[in-house]
């Protein structure tokens, strides 16, 4: 072996002995993400090392300390909630106690009383929607979006909101660094002139955290005078019109929110911003005292790498156990962790109809094929399947029995599970539950229920192609 050989060799096997420690100290793994990088640092000599220091370190940890004592900074000032919260008591079953507890102890949240809550399954509707509130506001406008294109349909918004701020409404405007990677300093110049506030929540200003590839928030937030607030699966876009000719016509679901949960949000916001720029919104001004819109019971939820505790993994494994007749689950990405494989596959054993809505072959190839290599087990226990074909699937949303339901970001696989920053709202009762259910049988009608009896005959090619995808799920 030559001289150059040897010494590729060494620092190939000195990476490895490097990183391999460092993947299993990450206590915030899973098991199956440990084994998966392992493998990746192992076979792949230097490209599997350089994808782990990009994609696989939770450089977020290091800034921990400072994001909660912004959290413990904003709550110590959040105006008194008592009179809306909503605790766990007579009038609602075992069932719906035990999930309420469950969020409160694992999100550190209470459902309120109430809220108004629309749901919109019209994404040039949200739009509408959403400007109609930007041009009401009165003092404030917070935005944080994972994704936002500067193309008309952001430049339209974008003009919208710098106008607004001409008018003297205080504007605040979060992005996701790599979600939202082409907003340049061109497009941003004229909203920084106007005196709205801009910052990037990740990759932020140090040169470690430049490499924070693979933690996004992946929030869509829209809060007016801290009385109003939008949240969802919508970002800002062209396509989330239904103006690309890839994706076609955009599925999408979002949510209109009014009454107390939107100080949830609000305070959700406050925390990212802080986490951001190092402004600190306690005042009184950003939390007023909320009034009753509607009889809606709902709270917020949001997760990230940098909770003490996993959120929405718990969430959804707990309400998927908890159904006793239905599940309408719809997901842009289906790459369910064993555990939530398992309770769907369970569920469908104990004779709960589980129904999943899931996107076709529109979105990341990768995941659609490793989400498929999920399907066998899935339809051996009597799950339905159902992909999407009229254009992209982008909703995230759960409904369990007609009587608990969850709108907002996050899908059901392992990055918004363990990775994004994620957002949602649960609200309890039918009305929103129904809501759910007539928008799942409307794409019911767009959509092509995959067959128990010919799944099997796929050619060879796509079922290799599956298992493939399938061990990188713990990192899709």
């Amino acid at each position: 072996m030559s001289t150059w050989g040897l010494t590729v060799t060494l620092t190939g096997y000195l990476l490895t002995l490097l990183l391999v420690p460092i993947v299993f100290l990450q206590t915030k793994k899973q098991p199956e993400s440990k084994l998966a990088w392992i493998m990746a640092i192992i076979l792949l000599p230097f490209v599997g090392g350089v994808l782990f220091v990009v994609f696989g370190i939770n450089r977020v940890a290091r800034r921990t300390a400072r994001k909660v004592a912004a959290n413990e900074h904003i709550d110590k000032r959040l105006p008194e909630l008592s009179q809306y919260q909503l605790i766990p008591g007579e009038g609602y079953s075992p069932q719906i106690q035990r999930l309420i507890r469950l969020a409160d102890r694992v999100a550190d949240s209470r459902p309120s009383f109430g809220n108004r809550v629309e749901v919109l399954g019209d994404t040039n509707r949200t739009f509408g929607l959403i400007e109609q509130a930007i041009l009401s506001a009165q003092h404030s406008i917070h935005l944080e979006y994972y994704i936002w294109q500067p193309d008309n349909t952001g430049t339209r918004l974008r003009d919208l909101l710098i106008a607004r701020a001409r008018e003297g409404i205080k504007v605040r405007f979060l992005f996701d660094g790599i979600g939202s990677l082409y907003l340049g300093k061109k497009f941003l110049r004229p909203m920084q002139a106007a005196g709205i506030s801009v910052a990037t929540f990740l990759p932020g200003p140090s040169l470690l955290e430049r490499w924070s590839v693979n933690l996004r928030n992946h929030r869509k937030i829209v809060i007016i005078d801290g009385q109003i607030g939008f949240t969802g699966g919508v970002n800002v876009g062209d396509e989330y019109r239904g103006r690309n000719r890839w994706f076609g016509y955009w599925r999408d679901a979002h949510l209109r929110l009014a009454g107390p949960v939107v100080l949830q949000l609000q305070r959700v916001f406050a925390e990212d911003w802080y986490f951001a720029t190092g402004e600190a919104l306690t005042g009184s001004e950003w939390y007023p005292l909320p009034v009753e819109a509607g009889d809606q019971v709902a709270q917020s939820v949001s997760g990230g790498p940098d909770a003490k505790d996993d959120v929405f993994h718990p969430l959804f494994f707990a309400a998927l156990n908890e159904a006793n007749e239905q599940i309408l689950l719809t997901s842009s990405y289906f790459v369910p962790p064993p555990a939530l494989l398992a309770a769907l596959e369970t569920a469908a054993y104990r004779g709960v109809r589980v129904r999943l809505m899931l996107s076709g072959n529109r979105g990341y190839p990768w995941t659609y094929h490793a989400g498929r290599a999920c399907y066998e087990a899935l339809l051996d226990s009597g799950v339905e399947i159902y992909e999407y074909e009229r254009g992209l699937l982008h909703s995230k949303t759960l409904a369990i029995d007609n009587v608990w339901s969850m709108v907002g970001t996050p899908n059901f696989d392992a990055r918004s599970l363990y990775l994004n920053f994620e957002v949602a709202v649960i609200m309890f009762g039918p009305k929103v539950a129904d809501q759910l259910q007539e928008l799942f049988e409307e794409d019911v009608k767009d959509a092509r229920r995959i067959d128990p009896a010919t799944w099997g005959d796929r050619p060879l090619r796509a079922k290799l192609t599956e298992q493939f995808m399938r061990l990188f799920s713990p990192v899709l």
